[in-house]
């Protein structure tokens, strides 16, 4: 092997290599921060009632939960009071996050919404650029007229399984028709207005505080699932939850 091709090989396993370990950092500094800013109790300490309301779990940790578990939340699916939460960052033009809305999100409801053991909480994390910001957008706007679930699963059966989804202004104003938004009107000024900004950004900095490095990020009663992992590993960390 000719010394230019010894080193461009040297460099490619550095570049490799580099990618590693950023990758293990990465999910390392969501597991640490996950534990220490917002996990709750540290190891041994008593659990957390989970009839407390979210100001009093926070006394009692002593630290602010990821979860709201607030009643009547419009972004939430589930009994406020369930044993289980699972925090999901999202964006609309994520195709892994589309692939987690069409293959597990509807087990999971059936399995253990339903039954009150898990809830689940929307978190808008839109960084695949303005389309992204548009979509979160037009999502609270479906979801000012009580069709945010609707919404949400039109976009996301209308994803592409690789590429980013095309989210124009049409293409939203068609899903919040399929999802059955009744004012049409009201949903586009929401959707080209600022009013929902301030929300979506205080989506963005919970996920950057704790370290969350892409779409779609997860975090069951505060452990870290990262991506679109396979049905079973989500019923496995859930039970696993039920039963900590």
């Amino acid at each position: 092997m000719s010394g230019s091709r010894r080193d461009n090989v040297g460099k490619d396993l550095i570049f490799l290599g580099g990618l590693v370990v950023v990758a293990v950092a990465l999910i390392l500094y969501l597991v640490m921060d996950a534990d220490t800013d917002v996990a709750g109790p540290t190891a041994g300490a008593a659990p957390t009632s989970i009839s407390a309301s979210p100001d009093e779990r926070a006394t009692e940790s002593g630290v602010a939960p990821v979860e709201r578990r607030q009643e009547g939340d419009p972004f939430a699916l589930g009994d406020p009071d369930a044993p289980v939460a699972m925090v999901m960052f999202s964006d609309y033009r994520c195709p892994f996050c589309a692939k987690f809305s069409r293959d597990t999100q509807p087990e999971l409801v059936e399995r253990f919404v339903e039954n009150g053991t898990l809830r689940i909480e929307w978190r808008d994390f839109p960084i695949f650029g303005e389309e992204s910001k548009l979509a979160a957008r037009a999502g609270r706007a479906a979801a000012e007229q009580g069709r945010f679930w609707e919404f949400n699963e039109a976009v996301y059966a209308a994803s592409p399984d690789r590429a980013k989804a095309d989210l124009s202004e049409d293409a939203l104003i068609g899903f919040a028709e399929r999802a059955g938004v009744a004012d049409i009107d009201r949903f586009v000024a929401g959707m080209r207005g600022t009013e929902f900004d301030n929300a979506i950004d205080a989506d963005l900095a919970q996920g950057n505080r704790i370290g969350v490095p892409s779409t779609p990020a997860f975090l069951i009663n505060n452990d870290p699932v990262l991506g679109a992992q396979p049905t079973d590993e989500f019923v496995r960390a859930i039970n696993e939850a039920l039963n900590s």
